[in-house]
């Protein structure tokens, strides 16, 4: 795993010298599966982690919970974007149909990521915002669809470039903020399995040798209204 203080310093918000809160999350012992499906960042424990820390939020109805796999960031990139929707908790009141805004969880694979070293400035063309192409116009697009202080999750992990692992977080969070979101917390997501004082390890299959976390980067939409 990174340093956590690495990723504490990159998170330090701009206006405060203030650290942002960095979390790590285990499966329970008792949790059958504890990696990922083919194809996927986030096993099944942490996404019903999620559900259980985000969607719901005490004397407010409960959000379901959206998760896409962005898979490429070409022109047309949404339409070929897998979309799975949980529905939300029940809230103990009412007749359980009503629920906020949706958060929205992106993983994002591995190969979509920039590489160290990229910029990821918006596109120079005709099309600014939502219209443009790659990583700028995804985060604009996320913006829209989110209310005031609605969340963005975005699941990664690091990618391996001429050997060495590279982290993307510092280019996506740029490009987010950019696009209006405030970064608000960042979560470790450890691929293994405690068993007493020991965690064996389960990486995702096909993930570079010596990585056994994935990254959660939470967001929050800020808006005018």
């Amino acid at each position: 795993m990174t340093n956590p203080q690495h990723h504490r310093n990159d998170s330090t918000n701009r206006n405060t010298s203030c650290p942002l809160p960095t979390t790590i999350w285990l499966p329970n012992p008792d949790d059958a599966k504890d990696a990922p499906d083919p194809g996927d960042v986030l096993p099944s424990w942490a996404i019903d982690k999620i559900r259980t820390e985000f969607t719901r939020r005490p004397g407010q109805h409960s959000s379901p919970l959206m998760k896409i796999h962005v898979r490429d960031t070409e022109p047309g990139m949404d339409t070929r974007t897998h979309c799975v929707t949980y529905p939300a908790a029940p809230d103990g009141g009412g007749d359980g149909t009503t629920s906020r805004a949706p958060v929205l969880l992106a993983e994002l694979h591995p190969d979509t990521l920039p590489a160290a070293g990229d910029e990821l400035h918006a596109a120079q063309n005709d099309m600014p915002g939502g219209m443009e192409n790659g990583w700028p116009g995804f985060f604009h697009r996320a913006h829209r669809l989110l209310p005031s202080d609605g969340l963005l999750l975005l699941a990664t992990r690091q990618r391996r470039d001429a050997g060495r692992l590279t982290d993307p977080l510092g280019s996506l969070i740029a490009t987010a903020r950019t696009a209006g979101f405030r970064y608000l917390q960042h979560i470790v997501i450890v691929h293994g399995h405690p068993a007493g004082d020991w965690i064996t390890p389960t990486p995702p299959k096909g993930a570079p040798p010596g990585l056994i976390h994935s990254d959660l980067v939470v967001l929050s939409a800020i808006t005018s209204a």
